[in-house]
């Protein structure tokens, strides 16, 4: 009985300090919050049920060359892709090699047959010369869940 009474204590302290973390409109709406946090749930589910994996396809290369640009300058880049088999594709998370390259990650999942886009955007102050980025997808996608995309830039150094 007193295990029981000490986890209900824990239990509640924790939701209690878990939900005054996360602050809504200010007027006390937590539905952005709400709508969050089931849409990860519902990601690491799809993500973790192997009955639940789909295939992709890139529509353009998952290479690209961006040319040219001057020091300073933000680029941004979209690798277009399509739901090709049965089940919703869910992009569970997209991360970029570097502090300097900022993904998107789609937050909804996508139905057979949708298209959609990884975008990223690499800021290229302070990085003169052949910039190579990586960024990475996990998806619940057969026959890998991990996807490799990657662009060059180079960035030519301002004279001042």
């Amino acid at each position: 009985m007193k295990k029981a009474l000490y986890f209900l204590v824990i239990t509640i302290s924790f939701i209690a300090c878990t939900s005054t973390d996360k602050k809504g409109d200010g007027n006390g709406d937590n539905s952005n919050y709400i709508k969050d946090s089931i849409a990860q749930a519902e990601r690491a589910k799809a993500m973790s049920d192997t009955a639940n994996y789909t295939n992709m396809e890139w529509l353009d290369s998952t290479f690209l060359s961006m040319g040219n640009v001057n020091e300073g300058e933000q680029v941004e880049v979209s690798f277009r892709f399509k739901n090709t088999g049965e089940k919703p594709l869910v992009i569970a998370n997209v991360t970029a090699s570097c502090g300097c390259t900022v993904p998107e990650t789609p937050q909804q999942p996508f139905a057979p047959g949708e298209e959609g886009v990884i975008k990223a955007k690499f800021d290229s102050k302070g990085r003169p010369g052949e910039n190579r980025k990586h960024i990475s997808v996990d998806a619940n996608t057969n026959p890998s869940r991990s996807h490799d995309l990657e662009f060059v830039v180079v960035v030519k150094k301002e004279n001042l």
